[in-house]
């Protein structure tokens, strides 16, 4: 009678699938983590557009309310001007 050899195949192709899966996990994790960090860097550029216009914004109404509080009377009645 011969005498069986065992094969390891199996295990060295279940070893070798479960490889490539955890390469592919690393990878769809690096590039979940640079999505979220592209929209980090989106989301303070916005905010900092945003701080600029409110500034802005602060500014147009501090000149407005300069505007209201100043005195144009100057006690010449128009209508008498010839």
């Amino acid at each position: 009678m011969e005498t069986e050899k065992k094969s390891n195949g199996a295990l060295v192709g279940l070893v070798i699938i479960i490889i490539i899966l955890i390469i592919g996990g690393v990878y769809i994790w690096q590039s979940k983590i640079e999505q979220i960090e592209k929209i980090k860097d989106q989301n303070a550029a916005i905010i900092a557009e945003n701080a600029a216009l409110l500034e802005d914004a602060n500014a147009l109404n501090a000149l407005e309310q300069d505007l209201k509080n100043t005195d144009t009377n100057v006690g010449v009645d128009t209508n008498t001007i010839k």
